[in-house]
């Protein structure tokens, strides 16, 4: 079966050489030292909130092509906000996920709330980008680092000013947890085939830092998931898919909160 992850890392590689011959790193750094746009902790976010909901904008996946080709990510994140989300996630990825910089920096332009920028980061440029973005955090996946790379990224990561969602897959990434992680996300969904086992967040949960926030990502289309969930521990669900199907995706997560609170 044709391993997707590694695909889209090859790819990823490609795409930021050329980024980095169009704009330097060096030019980054210093755009950085005039970068003044505000931050909101994703952590206490989510520890403050009673639902826990990260509505994320995703116009398209590998395992399901186009969800919602045309979405505005300005007017979708903001009716995410209006309508209580307590965190917002974008897809920045454009070959397989439909999404651009330009999208996260509309939704953080104009939000109150913290913003993740989701991609498949590999190197720092990225992490600089999004600072320069207005992400709050950013989503760093184990599957696709190695230990050192990990941790180094969430260094520079804090350096900037940024919280870092550290996604685990199964049992034997445990290992790149550390001190320095206090965002933990179980991604239900296997990168390799794109199969989602939402039982797999369950299966985490004894292996988990207490001191850690956790985030149940993929897969949950359900508020008596969400409840369930929060049961075992959980504080953070990252849904997309289920939201940006619907012609109102605002509407959608306004409709899902209030069975959560029921």
């Amino acid at each position: 079966m044709k391993d997707i992850l590694n695909e889209i890392i090859a790819h990823k590689r490609n795409e930021i050489a050329a980024q980095k011959n169009s704009i330097p790193y060096s030019l980054l750094e210093r755009e950085l030292a005039d970068c003044h746009l505000p931050v909101y902790s994703l952590k206490d976010a989510l520890l403050q909130s009673s639902t826990g909901i990260i509505a994320e904008f995703k116009r398209r996946s590998p395992s399901k092509g186009w969800i919602n080709q045309h979405a505005n990510a300005g007017n979708a994140t903001k009716g995410y906000e209006v309508a209580g989300a307590t965190a917002l996630s974008v897809l920045t990825d454009s070959t397989y996920f439909g999404g651009t910089l330009a999208d996260l920096q509309h939704a953080a332009r104009q939000a109150k709330i913290p913003v993740i920028r989701k991609e498949f980061i590999i190197d720092e440029y990225q992490i600089l980008q999004a600072r320069l973005s207005g992400a709050s955090a950013i989503l760093l996946i184990a599957a696709a680092l190695s230990i050192e790379e990990t941790h180094r990224f969430i260094r520079l990561s804090k350096q900037l000013g940024l919280e870092v969602l550290l996604e685990l897959h199964d049992e034997k990434e445990i290992e790149y947890t550390s001190l320095e992680t206090t965002i933990i996300g179980i991604n239900n969904r296997n990168l390799g085939t794109f199969v989602t086992d939402l039982k797999k967040s369950y299966r985490m949960v004894e292996l988990l830092p207490r001191d850690a926030v956790w985030v149940s990502e993929s897969g949950i289309s359900n508020p008596e998931t969400v409840k369930e969930l929060r049961k075992a521990g959980y504080r953070g669900f990252l849904i997309g898919e289920n939201f940006m199907r619907s012609a109102n995706p605002g509407a959608s997560l306004e409709e899902f909160i209030k069975g959560v609170l029921q």
